[in-house]
C-alpha cells in the first residue's frame, strides 16, 4: 500500500467516524428525561410521509408578571409507540402525567418533537 493510499485510508475513515459519532449524539443521545403533568389537549396522527403521533399537553397556569394574570404552558410532544398513542388517545381532555425523553434533535419518522412520550404514568378525571 502506497503512502498516498495509506492517507486516503485513514482521512476516509476519520471522516466516517466523526459522522457516526455526530449522528449518534445528534439524533440518537438522550439528553434528558422527566414527567410532565397537565391537560392532554389533543393527540393526532398526522404527517405526509412519515405518520407520527403528536400531542399537546396543557400545564397548570401560574400567576404572570401582571396581577391576576395567569399564564398556560404547553407542552408539544410526539409518541413512537403505538401503544402509548392509542392509550393517550382515549385521554382526551382528562389530567395525565408522561414521561418523556428528550432529543437534541427529531427524526422524521420519530415525530417533529424532541420530546417523545414513551409511558403514561397516571390518569385522572378533571375535577
Amino acid at each position: 500500500m502506497t503512502t498516498k493510499a495509506k492517507v486516503i485510508t485513514i482521512t476516509s475513515t476519520i471522516v466516517v467516524l466523526v459522522l457516526v459519532a455526530f449522528f449518534y449524539f445528534r439524533f440518537y443521545f438522550v439528553f434528558g428525561e422527566g414527567v410532565k403533568a397537565g391537560e392532554l389537549n389533543y393527540l393526532v396522527y398526522k404527517g405526509y410521509v412519515f405518520k407520527t403521533y403528536e400531542g399537546k399537553l396543557i400545564q397548570s397556569g401560574f400567576k404572570g408578571q401582571t396581577a391576576g394574570t395567569i399564564q398556560s404552558y404547553e407542552f408539544k410532544f410526539s409518541v413512537d409507540d403505538k401503544a402509548v398513542a392509542d392509550s393517550l388517545m382515549r385521554c382526551s381532555g382528562k389530567e395525565v402525567e408522561l414521561h418523556y425523553t428528550e432529543y437534541l434533535a427529531p427524526l422524521p419518522w420519530r415525530g417533529v418533537s424532541e420530546f417523545v412520550v414513551d409511558e403514561i404514568l397516571a390518569v385522572k378525571e378533571k375535577k
